[in-house]
């Protein structure tokens, strides 16, 4: 290897690891982060350990069921296949009505699958966690001119379209998606679910929604990833096609 060569590879490793650092210095230099960490940085170490989950080496991914108002928390070592899931999450207040999220100001919390890509440490709600809506196949499927967006997972327990966590949960939510960020998972993947996509769940919602065919084949598309990350435990790679369905 040239020097040159040699030099080039060291600044991008170096300038990577930096920024990794860099991350969560920052993050740390919010007062609520900080408190987070004195408050549960030891329970998170040790449902981490209990789990044999290194701290260094954390990935993430949230599930949640807005009908049963559950946030489910799947972590994995960064070598491992399979996530596992480490914790479950009340979620305090709901807004809307089954069904995705297709315009601004519908009150509606999006159903699909999305990323966690944005981190408030000064949120007006605590600490808050951003949601990629609207996504590309939301942007395929509604015809409304203003989407909206801003969805949230944050704290206190007030809505409008968002998933509030009250300021206590979201303090040990956060600081997992913080730490997976700082190591390397810039992208958390996050599954929105209208319900368990159960036979049962499936059959007595299709009874209640019988009048909306379109609703009904949209939920369907989305049990088909509902049910392959059930069966896998493992990161989806959804892509979407021209009309808007969810493939993997």
């Amino acid at each position: 290897m040239s020097r040159n060569l040699f030099f080039l590879v060291f600044l991008v490793v170096f300038s990577s690891a930096t920024a990794r650092k860099d991350f969560l210095s920052e993050q740390k230099k919010y007062p609520r982060v900080r408190q987070a960490f004195q408050e549960k940085g030891d329970f998170i170490s040790g449902v981490l350990g209990t789990n044999q989950i290194q701290e260094n080496a954390l990935q993430i991914l949230l599930v949640a069921y807005k009908n049963e108002q559950i946030l489910e928390l799947y972590a994995k070592n960064k070598t491992d296949q399979t996530y596992t899931k480490i914790a479950n999450y009340r979620v305090c207040e709901q807004s809307g009505e089954l069904g995705p999220k297709s315009e601004e100001g519908d009150g509606q919390v999006p159903e699909g699958f999305y990323y966690i890509d944005r981190y408030n440490p000064a949120s007006t709600y605590y600490l808050s966690l951003g949601v990629n809506y609207p996504n590309q196949a939301d942007r395929i499927r509604s015809k409304a001119k203003r989407l909206g967006g801003d969805i949230f997972v944050h704290g206190q327990c007030v809505t409008i379209g968002c998933l509030p966590m009250t300021d206590e949960k979201i303090k040990e939510i956060y600081l997992y998606a913080i730490q997976a960020c700082q190591n390397g998972q810039k992208l958390i993947p996050m599954y929105i679910f209208p319900f368990r996509m159960n036979q049962n769940n499936m059959q007595r919602f299709a009874e209640e929604y019988a009048d909306q065919p379109e609703l009904l084949a949209f939920w369907k598309n989305l049990k088909t990833g509902h049910d392959l990350f059930l069966q896998t435990r493992q990161e989806l790679r959804p892509r979407v096609a021209s009309n808007g369905k969810y493939y993997f």
